[in-house]
């Protein structure tokens, strides 16, 4: 008996719980049962559409049930899965598409304009070639529309088909429901995702069945959940985050309210928790610090009691802040989490620990191997020394899609690493000290500074910058890129609102820098080799605006 992927249990749940709820959003609702017969229906209809078992598909959309529908049925089809970020610029969009070699892309409305519009504009050839489905009514000339898609499909669970041909051995192996159905392996891929690379260019990470499996049976287990729980979805459903914390109440039979992930409204979350009774949702500092903003009599509107855990996760979280969302979060339990799309799940910091263990980022999670902090030849750091953070566990990713040299260099042995510095106090507790990259946390999104350097670099005034993230109380970290300017050019506010207004339509608007700093050259912290330490600079920089 192997573990049954995320499509068998949504069929398990139909049949143990058919009229409980399963997903909600603004717009609609779905029973289990009712999940069920639409991600068959789904599933069906790709299938009868001519993917493939192993087939990459794409879908560029904001949170939906429909998102939740796409990924119950990729799972039931034994096809992959490919999130597209919505915040990312049309270029990224169509390498993803491209380089993941998707063989349909879904897409909402909103978002034609923006992308397809834009790929027919700069003469793209070939992206014309695979089929488009309209999520919205009114579809452009050619296109399926996403319900006629669930419409081509019956109700029946699908039999995953692979292009091997029906004498050949296959890699799919029979169910153990009355319809005999066939189902993915829990080793084959479910979902692609993608993301950015040192360099800027995306990184597509392969999650099969398994991993995703792996990493619901550790949280309900770190998070005591149940199926009495009802979680909320605030985070991209194109991120690892929502993924993770949407489908871990499904895998359970219990529901999960979806929001949208823009725009985010402080006083419209507490009123769903409030009208919902929400028992957990993930949020990133900025989020709480949004809430705790809207004053004391404006959160006392709010019955918030239903809450029993709460995560905070991308970016550092104050002790200010800590307090105060347990004193308005009376019933819950705070936990602080470091992980990575690629590693999952890696450390948690537990409530009982959150004022004793400022700043770390906890210990390993359940099932999680011993972290490995390493220095540069691979050896062992002593407590309180930085070194390289190297993982090891379930939920695991399987390598970065046609990137067989990229995934050797990340691994020593089974032991992965994101690249982010770290080291480990005598009780165990372990610290994030620098991202080896100089990765910024934004809002929740990872910007580095290499792409928004090579943006700015070529204003015409500018001879030199240095993007780093300074500490920001909504953000968490702030974009902010520190210039040298032509000699003859004054700096001002008009230079640098025009320096930002240069970026428009070269970069995704999370990475524009919410601040430009002008310096002079020989101000510039180098190394021996003349590389600029962007330490220093963000070290300077962040003293300097706390002393303003």
């Amino acid at each position: 008996m192997t573990w049954l992927n995320m499509g068998e249990m949504i069929r398990v749940n139909a049949a143990k719980y058919p009229g409980k709820l399963a997903l909600k959003d603004v717009r609609r609702e779905l029973t289990f049962k009712e999940y069920d017969i639409r991600t068959n229906k789904l599933a069906n209809g790709l299938l009868k559409s001519g993917l493939k078992k192993g087939d990459r598909f794409a879908i560029l959309s904001n949170n939906s049930l429909e998102y939740m529908e796409v990924y119950g049925a990729a799972a039931k089809a034994g096809v992959v899965v490919v999130p597209l970020n919505f915040r990312l610029h049309p270029d990224d969009l169509l390498y993803i598409v491209k380089n993941s070699d998707s063989k349909m892309l879904l897409i909402e409305s909103k978002y034609v304009e923006p992308t397809v519009t834009y790929w027919e504009r700069v003469e793209e050839r070939g992206i014309d070639a695979i089929p488009h489905v309209f999520m919205g009514d009114n579809p452009p000339e050619g296109w399926l529309t996403f319900e006629a898609l669930v419409a081509l499909g019956d109700e029946t669970y699908p039999e995953a088909r692979s292009d091997l041909g029906p004498d050949a051995d296959s890699d799919v192996s029979a169910c153990s429901d009355s319809d005999s159905a066939l189902h993915p392996d829990p080793e084959d891929p479910w979902v692609l995702l993608y993301t950015s690379g040192t360099t800027g260019r995306p990184k597509g990470v392969i999650r099969s069945h398994r991993s995703y499996v792996a990493f619901f049976l550790v949280n309900e287990a770190e998070f005591s959940f149940t199926p009495l729980d009802y979680g909320l979805i605030l985070m991209p459903l194109s991120h690892v985050n929502s993924t993770f914390y949407s489908f871990v109440f499904t895998y359970l039979g219990a529901p999960v309210y979806v929001h949208r992930e823009f725009n985010f409204d402080p006083a419209e979350t507490l009123k769903i928790i409030h009208d919902e009774q929400i028992t957990f949702t993930s949020m990133i500092p900025t989020h709480y610090n949004l809430i705790l903003s809207l004053g004391e009599e404006k959160l006392e509107t709010f019955d918030l009691s239903s809450m029993t855990s709460l995560l905070t996760s991308s970016a550092p979280a104050t002790k200010k802040m800590k307090l105060d969302v347990m004193a308005l979060f009376t019933n819950a339990k705070l936990f602080e989490a470091y992980g990575s799309t690629e590693a999952g799940l890696v450390t948690v910091l537990r409530p009982e620990d959150q004022m004793k263990k400022l700043g770390s980022i906890g210990k390993e999670c359940i099932g999680l191997d011993c972290i490995q902090i390493l220095d540069e030849e691979g050896n062992p750091t002593p407590v309180g020394v930085i070194g390289e953070l190297f993982s090891r566990g379930p939920q695991m990713f399987d390598g970065y899609h046609m990137l067989p040299e990229k995934t050797k260099s990340a691994f020593r042995g089974e032991f992965f690493s994101a690249g982010d510095m770290a080291m480990k106090d005598e009780q165990g507790f372990y610290y994030l000290v620098d991202r080896k990259a100089n990765m910024i946390i934004t809002g929740g999104e990872h910007v580095y500074p290499s792409e928004v350097e090579k943006v700015i670099i070529t204003h015409p005034d500018v001879i030199e910058c240095a993007v780093v993230g300074l500490t920001d109380h909504k953000w968490g970290e702030a974009v902010t890129a520190i210039s040298v300017l032509k000699e003859g050019v004054t700096p001002s506010d008009e230079t640098a609102q025009e320096i930002r207004q240069y970026c428009d339509g070269k970069l995704a608007r999370f990475k524009k820098p919410k601040r430009i700093i002008f310096i002079k050259s020989e101000d510039v912290p180098r190394t021996g080799s003349g590389k600029v330490m962007h330490r220093i600079l963000r070290e300077r920089f962040n003293l300097e605006k706390d002393n303003i």
